[in-house]
């Protein structure tokens, strides 16, 4: 027994020594593995446990207009930061530092006293104060290069430009639809430090510059921007309206020229504007068109063939559609009317008309076809593509009749921009962008914008270009005429919706229209939201846009033609403000002039031709009168609510 049991034990013993050559063995060759093997990594891993990498952005791109002339750019500044391991006395360090970079002294002193191994204390930082810092030699403080966002010559399309936030980023507008290509790449600063997070006195340094980022040369216009600022200010601050929004557009390349907003605000100091102010609503808002949206309406037509030059139609004021009575705006109706003149009068009944003979599913398709209902693709964040729906039984056949006057659908400003720019560029349609080049060390290139295409036929095209001519020419747009130089367009003045129904009292007014008419260099768009009194297009919209294209067509090389007399006497209009509508009419009439009298209400708010204003004898005189609530364009209530 007892034999067994020492026999037993060296076994034992042995299968322990056995057990702790084989680990030793094991241990040896993973320790082998580790230190031969396995030695770069470690080695690397450990420098990576010592090193610190405080972050260098890279310059910021510039943006230019189209002229070259820079409209935003960054500059070098300097950016502060501490060390908390190695500042010796953060009291004293806090006290002197918020007196240089004016900052709170507590704020300061939270950051030095932090477990970390870097704090920022204040980014975007002059030279002088960099330079002062730097010459303290605080311990545990230093200063990096950064940049800051400057604008040589101050708030010029500040909606479309956007943002830059205090880490170099793109937040809004351009700068963040284009965030990734105008930062460029960061560099670093890095240093070796010790367990406490101390620099190393001999230990590795170095420092790699970022990279500066791409340009981008826009498609704006300074010159033709500070134009149009000009003008949307003063004629939104002449009505009265809550907003105001002026767009120009090269009708054949889609390039916008101009996008000015009122109110606006300051880049520099964006912090004291509403938010509000900084939306580009051009883009990222929707609105119902109202009678501009005859334009396309009249396209569509024309090319599917319902329509021709030589239709006539008979307005009795109104026309009855599933059991509702879609109105004009002129109480007696037109009475018998060229398709021409349907345009020149804005006759609602008769565009209702060309929706129904088009029916739901050729209209919507024609109006798909303008890209209404989805986005147009413009280079910009936040846009939205308005409201469509596609036929189906639920929706009622007035409702499609209302659309064919731009009511029952919404748009954005730059979609119906863009339709017209297709009306005045033969049927070819232009997405809209605001980058004309992007342009790199390495060299220039294009944006990926979608390939321009024919949306309505030539024919068709320019049938509705010459009938939104005569718009003007003789029609409620005369104001918007410019001698010299003839312009195509429409006005139109649209119901707000508010709960559902249409407002008796808050309106959008527009005018939409391009020129000269057979070789188009602009097209614009001027959009009042809530005009106070006078708030017809014909009144208060033509007016800007003859304005603006008075000034803008010159700047773009476009001659004059010389004026073209007609060899009929030429009279001055009657100024029949403050009279009755019945005696204002008769008078006129007497006066030779044939009188047409716009709106249902009793109280002359305008007139076209303005008051004294030299005429054919014989001209047509409109008279504007206010709303009468009791009477609007359609009984319905807005099919898309509030």
């Amino acid at each position: 027994m007892g034999k067994i049991s020492e026999r037993l034990i060296q076994r034992r013993i042995l299968t322990l020594l056995i057990i702790m050559l084989v680990g030793s063995i094991f241990l040896a060759g993973r320790l082998g593995y580790l230190q031969l093997w396995q030695n770069d990594f470690f080695q690397t891993k450990a420098v990576e446990q010592r090193i610190q990498k405080i972050p260098i952005e890279g310059l910021r791109g510039t943006i230019f207009d189209r002229n070259g002339v820079p409209l935003a750019m960054s500059v070098s500044a300097h950016t502060v930061y501490a060390i908390p391991a190695e500042v010796e006395d953060a009291q004293r360090t806090a006290a002197i530092l918020a007196d240089i970079l004016e900052l709170e002294e507590e704020f300061i002193l939270r950051r030095l006293t932090k477990r970390s191994a870097t704090e920022w204390l204040k980014k975007k930082v002059g030279d002088r104060e960099a330079r002062e810092i730097i010459a303290l030699d605080l311990p545990g403080i230093g200063v990096i290069p950064t940049s800051t966002r400057i604008y040589p010559y101050g708030s010029v399309a500040p909606q479309v430009l956007g943002l830059v936030g205090i880490d170099n980023q793109g937040l809004e507008g351009l700068e963040l639809y284009y965030d990734e290509f105008l930062r460029g790449k960061p560099g670093q600063t890095v240093f070796e430090r010790d367990a406490h997070g101390r620099a190393l006195e001999d230990g590795i340094r170095g420092y790699l510059p970022g990279e500066r980022g791409g340009d981008l040369v826009l498609t704006l216009d300074i010159f033709l921007q500070r134009m149009a600022e000009e003008e949307v200010r003063r004629a939104t601050l002449e009505t009265g309206s809550r907003l105001g929004l002026i767009l120009m557009m090269d009708p054949q390349n889609g390039e916008i020229l101009a996008t000015a907003i009122y109110p606006s605000y300051d880049i520099e100091d964006f912090q004291n504007y509403p938010v509000a102010n900084r939306k580009n609503i051009a883009v990222t808002d929707t609105y119902e068109p109202g009678s501009t949206f005859k334009g396309v309406t009249a396209a569509i037509a024309l090319n599917e063939g319902v329509a021709s030059l030589s239709s006539g139609f008979f307005d009795p004021g109104y026309i009855r559609v599933s059991g509702w009575n879609v109105r004009c705006w002129n109480r007696g109706g037109h009475g018998s009317q060229t398709f021409a003149q349907t345009m020149q009068n804005s006759c609602n009944p008769y565009y209702a008309k060309l929706a129904l003979d088009l029916g739901p599913q050729r209209f919507y398709e024609g109006l798909v076809s303008f890209n209404l209902g989805y986005k147009t693709g413009i280079d910009f964040p936040g846009e939205v593509g308005g409201t469509l729906r596609p036929p189906a039984e639920s929706i009622p056949l007035v409702t499609w009749a209302n659309i064919g006057f731009g009511q029952g659908l919404t748009v954005t400003p730059i979609q119906l921009l863009a339709g017209f720019g297709a009306i005045a560029n033969d049927g070819i349609y232009s997405v809209p962008h605001y980058v004309k080049e992007l342009v790199t060390a390495e060299g220039s290139f294009p944006p990926d914008i979608p390939e321009q295409r024919q949306v309505v036929g030539t024919e068709a095209a320019n049938t509705t270009a010459y009938v939104l001519r005569t718009a003007v020419e003789i029609g409620s747009g005369k104001r918007a005429e410019v001698p010299g130089y003839d312009v195509a367009g429409k006005t139109g003045t649209a119901q707000l919706v508010e709960h559902g129904r249409y407002s008796h009292s808050k309106m959008v007014t527009s005018f939409a229209g391009f020129a000269p008419k057979d070789d188009p260099k602009m097209a614009a768009l001027l959009v009042l939201w809530e005009p106070q009194g006078a708030f017809y297009g014909g009144i208060i919209a033509s007016p800007v846009f003859a304005r603006l294209a008075s000034k803008a067509l010159p700047y773009l090389g476009v001659e004059a033609k010389a004026a073209k007399s007609s060899g009929r006497k030429q009279v001055a209009v009657t100024d029949v403000g403050n009279l009755e509508v019945e005696e204002a009419a008769s008078i006129l009439k007497q006066r030779g002039f044939r009188v047409e009298v716009v709106g249902p209400g009793t109280r002359i708010i305008g007139q076209v031709p303005a008051p004294e204003a030299m005429v054919d004898e014989g001209s047509m005189v409109y008279i504007y009168t206010d709303l009468d609530e009791t009477q609007v364009s359609t009984e319905q209530p807005s099919p898309y609510g509030a």
